[in-house]
């Protein structure tokens, strides 16, 4: 009970302050998480965030994929072959 009081009343707080910040502050934040979002460092260490977790992944199913459902190792065959590691989700070279 105590939790679910906190998390309301900090939700509640939450709002109020935000709506009081408005409309103008909004935009002021989210142009500033496009600008980080866009920035190729940033960008960089998110793509090699993903190689290594995908390899890392990889790793682990092998240890462990035998003793999976067959429906968890298939979706995860078939995500597996969405996407390759030379593709850029984010439109852009990785130059």
């Amino acid at each position: 009970m105590r939790y679910r009081l906190t998390f309301i009343t900090g939700a509640a707080v939450g709002y109020v302050l935000g709506a009081r910040a408005g409309r103008e502050r909004y935009e002021e934040l989210r142009k500033g998480a496009r600008r980080v979002a866009q920035n190729p460092a940033v960008r960089n260490t998110a793509e090699t965030a993903a190689v290594n977790s995908r390899a890392v992944a990889t790793k682990a199913f092998g240890k462990v994929g035998e003793r999976l459902p067959e429906a968890v190792t298939g979706r995860i065959r078939s995500l597996r072959g969405r996407g390759t590691a030379d593709e850029d989700d984010w439109g852009t070279s990785n130059t």
